[in-house]
């Protein structure tokens, strides 16, 4: 534990600098950045890797097929081969390119609304101010903060899981800057699995007036799918799958020879993913005539309680006690790269800001939250790393 002399300088360095962190929060907030339109990253991740220039890091962009591309940062004085630990975000948002229009920037002292504020470019603020807080108070983390900014977390994180896993794998510890969860500011020590399957039926196509004996209907098909699917939920168990858009058929006179859904599933294990996923490759044809073809998978494995990310939550909790806050632990039903980071070393997600409404016109943080997130993240930047 740091002395209590430390805790309050670092109290007191954020509680100064909360103003900074609200106009650099405001400028990522104006740089919209949509997950599906790659080009709009550009102006976000210029600003962050501006800032991180200007903390001694050396910024690498990696670039993306389809997507945004990513940051990578490490501090200029470290060695590829010295141990670290990941700092992980996104820049992306769900929301589209305008909405500020409708949606916009608004700050009145208690609350600062805009959209991606919460989810997560407080965050984002937050992890530079820590860092900046380790540079200019002279700390000594235990080993290096390394950092990483993706631009397709919102959409799964299709390109950046590769080196998330590359990063992972040698990381020490992981602190996911995601928003914490609900208006008491949950950490978040356990995320659902996330996964996504189409069923495509094929069936054979008649006139619906002449001869239907001679068809086999896809969507009469899909319908006894469907029932199986939905028959798979069990929230006792914390098991929900959701068909959540089906298509199909030709024209109202033909037998449909083709229909397909769309279905997301969610696990709160790897027991439980196993399971589900087995049960939806497994589905067979009720109609006769009509085949079924399943794809998909769980794209984010459950982030579990286990032992090594317990350990790091009961550090963090001990670290807020320091600062006065009583800190919680809670279950997130989204996924997020905290999912696959706690495959590979230790794990605290929710270590962003404090606030409300993700993807919803609400979105927004409380603005004293930023300070007292920055003092907790930093002490646990400098906390001693726990062998695992």
């Amino acid at each position: 534990m740091t002395s209590p002399q430390q805790t309050a300088q670092i109290k007191t360095w954020f509680g100064q600098r909360l103003p900074a962190m609200l106009t650099l929060l405001r400028r990522l907030v104006e740089a919209e950045s949509p997950s599906h339109v790659p080009i709009a990253q550009q102006t976000v991740q210029a600003r962050l890797a501006e800032e991180l220039v200007e903390l001694d890091y050396r910024v690498r962009y990696l670039p993306g097929k389809e997507t945004g591309g990513h940051l990578l940062a490490r501090p200029q004085r470290s060695r590829r081969t010295c141990p670290y630990q990941l700092l992980l975000g996104h820049s992306d948002t769900v929301w589209p390119q305008g909405t500020l229009k409708n949606m916009p920037i608004s700050d009145s002292g208690e609350r600062f609304s805009g959209p991606g504020s919460y989810d997560m470019k407080a965050g984002l603020v937050i992890t530079l101010y820590a860092l900046r807080a380790i540079k200019e108070l002279g700390l000594q983390p235990p080993c290096s903060p390394v950092v990483f900014i993706n631009s397709d977390e919102e959409i799964g994180s299709p390109e950046s899981t590769r080196p998330i896993r590359h990063l992972a794998r040698h990381a020490r510890r992981a602190l996911v800057m995601e928003p914490s969860l609900g208006p008491q500011g949950h950490l978040k020590t356990a995320r659902k699995g996330v996964g996504g399957f189409r069923v495509q039926i094929e069936g054979k196509a008649a006139h619906a007036g002449l001869n239907p004996e001679a068809g086999a209907s896809a969507i009469l098909e899909l319908a006894h799918q469907v029932r199986e699917l939905f028959a798979l939920n069990d929230r006792e168990l914390g098991v929900s799958v959701n068909v959540g858009r089906i298509s199909g058929g030709m024209q109202a006179n033909v037998i449909a020879p083709f229909a397909e859904a769309e279905i997301d599933v969610r696990v709160p294990n790897r027991d439980h993913a196993e399971r589900v996923s087995a049960a939806i490759r497994e589905l067979t044809p009720h109609t006769p005539g009509v085949s079924v073809h399943v794809s998909g998978a769980i794209r984010r494995p459950p982030l579990e309680r286990t032992e090594r990310n317990q350990a790091l939550w009961l550090q963090a909790k001990a670290l807020g006690r320091q600062l006065g806050i009583e800190l919680n632990q809670a279950v997130a039903g989204g996924g997020s790269d905290g999912n696959t980071t706690s495959l590979y070393t230790a794990t605290l997600d929710g270590l962003g800001a404090v606030g409300e409404g993700a993807h919803a016109a609400n979105e927004a943080i409380v603005p004293a939250s930023l300070a007292e997130r920055g003092a907790l993240l930093t002490l646990l930047l400098i906390a001693p790393v726990e062998d695992t």
